[in-house]
Parts: C-alpha cells; structure tokens; sequence
C-alpha cells in the first residue's frame, strides 16, 4: 500500500471531454505530471489550471480541500501520473504550487522538481521528500547518492533503465533502502521519476 510516505501512483488516461468531478481530499500531497494533452484543474481554493506536457501541479489537501480535473481536449486523451505523498503532518492549511520545466535545463538528464523547501524552482511538498525528473538518452546514466534511513523509488515512464543489473521499462518501478551511490543507465531514450524519501 505504500513505500515510506509515498502512497499512490496512478497512471491516468482521460478521454476527451471527459474528467473526475469535484471530490475532496485531506491530508495528502497530490501531484499530477502531464505526460500528454492538457489537464484542466479547478479547487476550492480558487486555483484554475491548465496543465501542459511536462508541467506538474501539487495540491496541498491539508485540512480538506475539492477539485476537480477535466480533460479540455475535444479530441486528444490526457495521460498523466498522478502520485499521492503523505504530509509530515495532518490538518496543514491546504496550498497550491506548480512546476514549469525551464528551457535553459530541458537537456539536463536530472532536474528536481519537487522539494520540501522549494530549492531549484522546484515545487514545494509538505514532506521530506525530493523527485527528480530523469531524460536521459540511450547509453546515458546519471547517478544518485542515497543517504541512510531514506528509500529511493524510480518510477519509469518511457523507455527502460538499467539499474544494479535489473532493466526496469515503461509502467515498471524499482525501490531501495540501501544508502549509497546508485546509477541509472538508460538503455533506450527514456524518462523516469526518482524519489528520494525519508
């Protein structure tokens, strides 16, 4: 049911014109990232998104918020992931923020775009939590140290990676709790999420 404070991952596909109703949540930390299409979001904290490919959002459920999220596309499905995270603590004041992929660092194999302090432009997570999003091209590897007493998670999303002799492919995912540094070789043009957890 879960992996450290890491709850949920979904891996959502929204047919045009189609969508989740308002529904609530309290006390987690939600975060979709678009793969493909858009994803319109609209809360009760008066936030209305929409969300374009490679952009993600986190909502802050804290003490209870609603939202809703709806496919805008007359003729294109939504894919996404999206990822649940237990907050630190319960009955936070519930918040929003987003990440936008920067241009200028859109060839770099590891970007963080999530933290607990919001370091890097990174979106801001109520736990003590970093995700990175990985993009390597095929033969290209990048490396991790993990520290001790947290849990590393990769989730990937295309392509396949080679990890301690494992390949992990699209929709597979692989965790540790061993410390110390870890590579990641991507076998073929490929992007993952990493999550380095407490």
């Amino acid at each position: 049911m879960s992996f450290r404070s890491l709850r949920v991952i979904n891996q959502d596909r929204i047919a045009p014109g189609r969508g989740f109703g308002t529904h609530p949540h309290r006390n987690m930390e939600i975060f979709s990232y678009l793969l493909e299409g858009q994803l319109e979001h609209k809360d009760s904290m008066g936030n209305g998104r929409v969300l374009s490919p490679g952009q993600i959002q986190l909502m802050s459920a804290g003490s209870g918020v609603t939202h809703s999220e709806f496919n805008p596309n007359a003729d294109q499905e939504a894919h996404l992931l999206q990822i649940w995270i237990l907050p630190r603590q319960s009955n936070l004041t519930p918040s929003y923020t987003e990440w936008h992929p920067d241009p200028a660092r859109e060839n770099e194999a590891k970007v963080l775009v999530i933290s607990p302090d919001g370091r890097d432009g990174s979106a801001t997570i109520h736990q003590d939590a970093d995700v990175y999003r990985l993009r390597l091209a095929a033969g290209q590897s990048v490396d991790h140290f993990l520290s001790v007493d947290r849990g590393l998670w990769l989730q990937v999303i295309r392509g396949s990676f080679e990890v301690d002799g494992k390949t992990v492919e699209a929709g597979d995912a692989i965790s540790t709790e061993t410390a110390g540094a870890w590579t990641f070789r991507a076998i073929a043009d490929s992007e993952a999420l990493l999550f380095d957890l407490r």
